[in-house]
């Protein structure tokens, strides 16, 4: 009973992996309002009665896609920054991170920082949990080096040094997403020397 029980949560989670990766594919090529349901469904090769098993509407899908994929993002980015060894080198890790993450990952991004941006109510307020985290970790490197004496740092409020930096390395990353052949480290250098020189 445990085996079958196990197998079918596999295919389950199986349909969701399909449903996710091909509504992150579509909306990144199409956008929110020229993506259909009809469009995931038939190119994650399951039926809409699967997605419904999973998601309300479309909106909810998205939110589930962001949550999902910024949450594995923002992982990642802080997992680098980790790795510093100063304030300074901690920002810089992060700031590099997400930006290489974002030039590997164009499709993921492109949905992250343009196209789910303004679509509605719910969908902001999943991208605001995933700036605020990012932030929230922005402010506490920046209360950590002020503590430690470090001018530049002691100097601004980390709450909006915080949303400073998630705000300014979004756009311009977004910004770079246009440009196929901008270079990902000139774009992370050119941050870090503004927000950890």
């Amino acid at each position: 009973m445990a085996v079958s029980t196990r197998r079918r949560e596999e295919r389950r989670e199986a349909r969701l992996g399909r449903l996710l990766g091909a509504a992150l594919e579509i909306l990144a090529d199409r956008g929110y309002y020229e993506t259909s349901v009809d469009q995931v469904v038939a190119s994650a090769r399951t039926s809409k009665t699967a997605f419904y098993e999973f998601f309300d509407s479309k909106e909810d899908c998205v939110r589930e896609l962001l949550a999902r994929e910024g949450g594995a993002l923002i992982h990642e980015v802080t997992s680098e920054a980790a790795q510093g060894a100063g304030h300074r080198d901690r920002l810089r890790r992060g700031i590099r991170a997400f930006v290489h993450s974002c030039a590997e990952r164009r499709t993921l991004a492109r949905v992250l920082v343009v196209e789910s941006v303004g679509v509605s109510p719910r969908i902001e307020e999943v991208r605001h949990t995933l700036q605020g985290r990012f932030a929230a970790v922005v402010e506490e490197e920046v209360r950590r080096a002020a503590q430690d004496g470090d001018e530049l740092y002691a100097a601004v409020d980390p709450v909006v040094f915080g949303r400073a930096v998630v705000g300014a390395v979004s756009e311009a990353t977004g910004h770079f997403l246009a440009q196929p052949q901008a270079d990902p480290e000139a774009l992370a250098a050119s941050l870090c020397r503004i927000f950890a020189p």
